[in-house]
């Protein structure tokens, strides 16, 4: 992967109409994702609404992205994303707002997410695109998002619940404490809403990425 590489991710909330709180959950959901993300060196810029109920930010490496992705997602719980991510050369200069910057990975990261309002690629549902100059990789990440997120829609509410307590926490104990349940019930509740696959996408979808040229 060429050290100069970006990557910009772009991302709206699927049926936006029919949450009555949108702007008070979006814009609490999106300050503490900046705060989180840039405290772990994951993004360059905060979280920038573009428009409505879009938001953008752009990565300090691309090996950060499949993170990003799972943790924006039980973050900004109950609203559910969809995200178009674009792979190419960083600006040359970097600085807030992230929404008045343009250059490749920002065209890449917009085609991925129209493509996903529009249409996709698949006979299912998907609510993660990739867009880069390479072809194979672009298919092989989206075919492995695409069977991500086929899991990802079967999680219930109860189960994210129990995923963001666990992720905060990284103890069965101490997410059942927080949730007032014992520790067998956290378990089944991840073991039922895939955690565990989910959290294996991201060291592989790292080693895919720092493999590809991008």
């Amino acid at each position: 992967m060429n050290p100069n590489t970006a990557a910009v991710l772009i991302a709206d909330v699927v049926k936006s109409s029919a949450h009555e709180e949108l702007r008070r959950l979006l814009g609490v959901g999106m300050a503490e994702a900046s705060r989180a993300h840039l405290k772990r060196k994951w993004i360059r810029l905060p979280y920038s609404v573009t428009a409505g109920d879009e938001f953008q930010t752009i990565s300090i490496s691309p090996n950060n992205i499949p993170e990003v992705i799972l943790d924006l997602r039980v973050r900004m719980q109950p609203l559910q994303l969809r995200i178009g991510v674009g792979f190419g050369p960083a600006p040359r200069r970097i600085q807030p707002p992230v929404n008045r910057l343009a250059g490749q990975p920002f065209v890449f990261a917009r085609a991925a997410l129209d493509n996903l309002k529009r249409k996709n690629d698949y006979k299912f549902e998907v609510l993660t695109s990739f867009r880069s100059k390479n072809r194979v990789f672009d298919s092989t990440a989206n075919l492995i998002y695409g069977l991500h997120d086929t899991l990802l829609l079967r999680i219930t509410s109860k189960q994210w619940e129990n995923i963001k307590a666990f992720r905060t926490r990284r103890r069965l104990d101490a997410a059942a404490k927080d949730l007032h349940v014992d520790a067998s019930t956290v378990w089944r509740n991840l073991r039922r809403g895939h955690f565990w696959q989910l959290e294996e996408t991201i060291p592989g979808m790292r080693t895919l990425i720092r493999a590809s040229d991008l």
